[in-house]
């Protein structure tokens, strides 16, 4: 049953959809004023939603109390102009529990992570994000990726369910998405949200722009709002010239310098940050710094670019 609020806000994006980063100081501690900064940056720049304390925000490394206050941060920041998704994740009972801190915060809805570790079957999963989405009055996207990929009958059973309103696809697999879409269609009215949700979606989009999925996720606005925004742009327009020269002269060579480092799909986006001239801090463990000379790479594409926007200028 779709929560039309948030599902009509997400479902028209203006722009791309953020996910900050945590901003650390020194010590390793959360540091809220530089957090506040980065959300707040997004917001300006464009951004049509913040996506807090996810994937990219190091969920995983967040204490509860670290986590409620950013989701607080990212709330009082947006002021209400554009909609703020807070992860939760682990099993059932700690999602929960999140899902209920994220609440409190103030938070529009949620962005429901796999369950840690466990690789359940499509009966335990369906009970998992069914317990999850009962749990608040916030309206509830399942990721799925990893250890939760779904059968196109247990989307339907999920798009039945009361509190669930969308599905972000982080697992590629394009034929399964195809027929989750069309069993979705066919027996449940609404309008059931899909986001592409693998890293770096923007090199994936245009496939799956193919089967109508519209909405993806943007790392590079952490980093790069005027790149992000530029072929979010192209995109909705059908500018297919500078679709296909972000693609060949950033997106592709990003993708490739991310996949020099595990863990990269964040510490390479906080280092981004970084080299933007806003000190976010490191990653905490287990993520790792990216190799300086990788640093270094990331520092000339993103200057590469930003001068491939000024040949479309």
């Amino acid at each position: 049953m779709t929560s039309a609020p948030l599902a009509e806000r997400l479902g028209l994006p203006s722009g791309p959809l953020f996910f900050p980063v945590t901003a650390c100081a020194p010590d390793g501690s959360v540091d809220l004023d530089i957090h506040r900064t980065h959300v707040r940056r997004g917001v300006e720049a464009g951004a049509a939603a913040v996506f807090a304390c996810c994937g990219t925000g190091e969920f995983h490394a967040l204490t509860p109390e670290e986590y409620e206050r950013c989701v607080r941060a990212a709330v009082e920041v947006t002021q209400g102009r554009v909609p703020v998704v807070a992860g939760v994740g682990y099993g059932t009972a700690l999602a929960v529990r999140y899902a209920r801190l994220a609440q409190e915060a103030g938070a529009d809805g949620l962005l429901a992570m796999p369950p840690y570790l466990v690789v359940a079957g499509q009966e335990g999963l369906l009970r998992h994000y069914r317990e999850v989405a009962a749990a608040t009055a916030l309206p509830v996207v399942v990721y799925q990726r990893d250890n939760a990929v779904f059968t196109p009958s247990t989307v339907v059973e999920l798009a039945r369910t009361d509190g669930i309103v969308g599905l972000k696809d982080g697992h590629g697999d394009l034929d399964l998405m195809q027929r989750t879409v069309s069993a979705v269609r066919g027996e449940v009215p609404g309008g059931f949200l899909y986001f592409n949700g693998l890293p770096t979606a923007e090199l994936t989009q245009l496939a799956y722009r193919g089967i109508g999925i519209t909405l993806y996720s943007s790392a590079v606005f952490c980093f790069a709002p005027e790149i992000a925004l530029a072929f979010h742009r192209a995109l909705r327009e059908g500018d297919e010239t500078t679709t296909r020269r972000l693609l060949d002269g950033f997106y592709r060579p990003f993708v490739e310098l991310r996949a020099q480092g595990r863990g990269y799909a964040v510490s390479l986006v906080k280092a981004g940050v970084r080299l933007r001239g806003l000190d976010v801090g490191e990653v905490r463990p287990p993520l790792h710094e990216p190799a300086e000379p990788h640093v270094e790479q990331l520092a000339q594409l993103i200057e590469r670019g930003y001068a491939l926007l000024k040949e479309d200028a």
